[in-house]
Parts: structure tokens; sequence; C-alpha cells
């Protein structure tokens, strides 16, 4: 049995509710409803407002869905091929002033804001997400057909929550929601613990 999601202190419900499912029902999913979503992912904060993040998405049943779901590890495929859509994450890894080309050193954690919008607003409409780090990282490249000062950092399926029974057994049996460490070994107040 899986351990309860319990706040140690007030939030919304929201963010403990929210899980990483991976039985869909293939259920299509509408433009209004997904690109809702994006919306929510185009309005994350960034640093200088550079909003280096891209989104790359296929609806299941497309001609588009084939070459983004390849990418995707044998053990991701499995469970993702009844996900609705698929979304691939990408950043642009540097800034440009004029002639002037610098890394940004934020651009990972701007992309990752987008990614917790969109998992949230999907959530608020009643669907799921789950974001994967499972895929074949030069594959992803080619296919998304990615400039050079672009990276690739994850892919998210989305798709209604389907009953665990519909995955294969080792797959059901991780279908619980995951616990999170406790409060004080996540916040410090001034400086990191010593150790040791």
């Amino acid at each position: 049995m899986a351990e309860p999601r319990i706040a140690e202190h007030a939030v919304d419900g929201l963010f403990i509710g929210r899980t990483s499912p991976r039985s869909f029902t293939g259920e299509a999913i509408p433009d209004e409803v997904l690109f809702s979503m994006f919306e929510a992912a185009r309005w994350a904060p960034s640093a200088s407002n550079i909003q280096p993040w891209r989104l790359i998405y296929a609806k299941a049943g497309t001609p588009e869905w084939g070459p983004l779901f390849e990418c995707l590890m044998p053990g991701n495929q499995i469970w993702v091929a009844k996900a609705s859509a698929l979304v691939a994450f990408v950043a642009e890894t540097h800034r440009r002033q004029g002639e002037t080309r610098t890394e940004n050193r934020t651009h990972a954690l701007d992309t990752g804001a987008a990614w917790m919008s969109l998992a949230l607003q999907a959530e608020m409409l009643g669907w799921a997400t789950h974001g994967m780090a499972g895929f074949f990282h030069d594959k992803a490249r080619e296919a998304l057909r990615l400039p050079a000062d672009f990276d690739v950092y994850m892919f998210a399926a989305v798709g209604k929550r389907g009953p665990a029974a519909a995955l294969p057994p080792e797959l059901a049996a991780r279908e619980v929601p995951s616990v999170r460490r406790s409060m004080a070994e996540t916040v410090f107040s001034g400086h990191f613990p010593v150790v040791g």
C-alpha cells in the first residue's frame, strides 16, 4: 500500500493531487484542451523574459506521432502508446545580444517552469501528464530538427488517466502516488547544512 501524500503546511490540493500516471485511456485530446496547456506554459516566468523553451508536439494517430514516439526508450513506449499527445520540451541554451552569444544559465530552470505550468493546467482540466527523461537524445535532436543552439530536455505524455489494471503487472505495481522528502530535508535557512 502506498504512503499517503500529506502536506506539512497549507498548500492547494492541486500540488498534492498531481501525479504522473502511466496508464492512459487513448482518448483523443481536443486542440482547445491541448492548446490551453500550451498557453499556460507560454506564460511561465523566465530570466530577463527570454522564454528559452519551445514545445514540439504530436497527437496520437497523426503522421507526426511516429517520429516523436520512436525517440522514446522501449520501456516508455510500452505505456506511452495509449497517450493522447506527446510533447518535447526543448530550450535555447544561449542568448544573443547583437553579435554576442553567451550561455543562458537559466534556460533549463525556465523550461522546467514551463513544464510545471503545463502539467498543472492539464490537472485543472482533468487530464494527466507524465514527464520523461528516458529518450534517445541524438535521435530526438534529429527527429525534432533542432538548431545548434537548442537542446531537448524531456518528453511528456498527455492523456486521460486510465486504470492501473490496463498496464503490464510490473508497471501496474508502480502506479501509486510517490511521496516527497520532508520539509526539514529540503528547505534550509541561510546556508546548506553541514554534512558529517
